[in-house]
């Protein structure tokens, strides 16, 4: 598998509460997506996941989903299968594919890796949405699917995310640090298309829950990551001005967001959060990848997050958006939404003087 990924305590009492254990949390905008009896259901699985062993589900949820907007004369569509356990196959736009769906890594997904003991390595324990390492171009993926849910154009999943290496793998050298195949931790992800009234507009409302019984100083959150065909071998970046850059396919990461495009500029994906880092107030980094002999390309949004005196338990939330369509489709609608998130930030401190 082509990761390419960045490296990146309450202890005691279990006891749970209908609204979440370890500070998660049933999103409170719930609206149509969610039926009132299925979110006391599926509040009491997350209360039981979080602080103990993963209770059985009474029945597999399927992951296969569609959801679907009009966008500039053609559609944006995307797709979630079950082989992934709810995570994005597919999202297509203009007559072509946009996401590279080969193994159990290679999709629109979030994963996070985090130190154990102190010790952080690439992929040594590194909870991912789609599945395991082993899971490989197979039906079935090691991570849960816990809940699913789709309205017009959204989706809304909970994932019990496995660890990509399993027990005695290694990576870079290293073993894998996790002692079994699935984590405890959890993925929440809320996928609207149009959003912010953009037609070429996404919004992920990404949600990662760690663990009450687990201490971590360092986490590294691949908030979101997109793996795409070859063809889309431009890379661009976003620059302060609203202009685009050629930057080369790296590989690494840097401060402004990053815009994947054909030669031609006709179709394109880049991507942008408004999110900060909880402990440091750092802005979120953005990555681009190339795999030439695999025949693949990647870019990433990556958040970090440190505390000696052990990260908080609970929800970490973050929010990216997406952006597809022709390459000035993309440009703009990013420049939009950075503009209209500035705008806000400026008015909020007026609002609160009044």
């Amino acid at each position: 598998m082509l990761r390419q990924r960045p490296h990146g305590s309450i202890g005691g009492s279990r006891r749970a509460t209908l609204a979440g254990v370890a500070g998660f949390k049933v999103p409170s905008r719930v609206g149509s997506i969610l039926p009132r009896t299925r979110i006391v259901w599926f509040s009491v699985a997350v209360a039981l996941l979080a602080g103990a062993a993963s209770p059985p589900l009474a029945a597999p949820v399927s992951g296969d989903a569609v959801i679907r907007r009009p966008a500039s004369g053609s559609e944006i569509v995307i797709t979630t299968t079950s082989r992934l356990a709810g995570a994005i196959h597919s999202l297509t736009w203009g007559g072509r594919e946009f996401i590279d769906s080969l193994d159990h890594g290679r999709q629109l997904q979030s994963a996070s890796n985090l130190d154990v003991g102190g010790q952080l390595f690439n992929e040594c324990f590194n909870p991912t949405e789609a599945g395991c390492e082993r899971d490989m171009a197979g039906p079935t993926s090691t991570s849960r699917l816990l809940y699913l849910s789709t309205g017009g154009r959204e989706v809304l999943t909970v994932t019990q995310m496995a660890f990509w290496l399993r027990p005695g793998q290694t990576s870079g050298g290293h073993t894998a640090l996790n002692t079994t195949a699935l984590s405890n931790h959890l993925l929440e992800k809320h996928v609207r298309i149009g959003a912010e009234g953009l037609d070429h507009a996404i919004r992920h409302a990404i949600t990662f829950t760690l663990p009450a019984d687990e201490r971590h100083e360092r986490a590294t959150f691949e908030i979101l990551t997109g793996y795409m065909p070859p063809e889309f071998d431009t890379f661009l970046r976003l620059l302060p001005d609203g202009s685009l850059e050629e930057i080369g396919p790296g590989p690494g990461e840097q401060p402004h967001p990053v815009i994947l495009a054909t030669a031609d500029g006709g179709h394109a994906m880049g991507c942008w959060s408004p999110a900060t880092s909880r402990t440091t107030g750092r802005p979120p980094t953005y990555g681009r990848f190339a795999f030439p002999a695999q025949k693949v390309v990647k870019w990433n949004c990556v958040v970090r997050e440190q505390d000696k005196a052990g990260l908080a338990t609970g929800a970490h939330p973050y929010l990216v958006y997406t952006a597809v369509g022709t390459r000035e489709q993309v440009r703009t609608t990013l420049v939009t939404l950075r503009e209209g998130v500035a705008a806000q930030a400026v008015a909020a401190p007026q609002e609160a003087r009044r």
